[in-house]
């Protein structure tokens, strides 16, 4: 009898193991499936292109423009040699600025003409190694002394984003979001009624305040 009750005690664990065995199968078959069915890239991602030419620099570039004076704008910038280069004159009183296929990312920008000393200035201080608090004095102590200067109300508009990859068909790039600069020099949050933070994402805010390069800051909400 007691021979009986083990070989059935035996039995129960070798049909136990077989059925934990073919659970874990199971489970691995599962993961191998649903690894198998993993979403592909769309047709959206697969127009997306990376960013190699000049031709799509400006391209791209323009986007951070009104739309409506696109056509008209000056194009500047650093195109795929390394050249700091005019793609193009302009007629209007925008200058765009395209993205530097040196840095990672993707940074263009548009400024009203008015603004180009300022930032020439700038790009020429960087240029010789020049830290961004010692180009911020620099420019503060020329301001001051009006030997260059910042029109007040004058606006840059920035499209920029972590990659370098762009629609051919539209010129959007992927990610990539625009926000606004309202330069109003030495205004504070008390002159504006600005806060010195934004209140929302959205919201406009007042940044380096009582200094020459005050301004407004706006960030809208992407569409999508």
């Amino acid at each position: 009898m007691k021979h009986i009750i083990t070989t059935f005690i035996f039995t129960a664990l070798l049909l136990s193991c077989n059925t934990s065995d073919k659970t874990k199968t199971t489970t691995k078959t599962s993961d191998a499936a649903q690894t198998t069915s993993a979403p592909q890239p769309t047709e959206t991602d697969k127009a997306l292109q990376l960013i190699n030419s000049d031709e799509a620099l400006i391209a791209t570039a323009l986007l951070a423009a009104p739309e409506a004076s696109r056509g008209e704008c000056k194009v500047i910038g650093y195109n795929m040699k390394g050249e700091f280069v005019t793609f193009k004159e302009g007629s209007n009183e925008f200058i765009v600025l395209v993205d530097n296929p040196n840095k990672e990312g993707f940074s263009a920008a548009c400024y009203q003409k008015d603004l180009d000393p300022f930032m020439a200035r700038g790009r020429a201080l960087k240029a010789e190694g020049k830290t961004h608090q010692e180009i911020f004095d620099i420019r503060e102590a020329e301001v001051k002394a009006e030997q260059l200067h910042i029109p007040t109300g004058a606006t840059l508009h920035i499209y920029s984003g972590p990659k370098t990859l762009y629609n051919p068909e539209t010129a959007n790039v992927a990610d990539a979001k625009l926000r606004y600069v309202v330069y109003l020099p030495w205004a504070t949050a008390e002159s504006t009624g600005l806060p010195e933070a934004p209140a929302a994402s959205n919201h406009p805010w007042i940044m380096n305040p009582g200094t020459h390069r005050a301004h407004i800051m706006i960030s809208p909400i992407a569409a999508d």
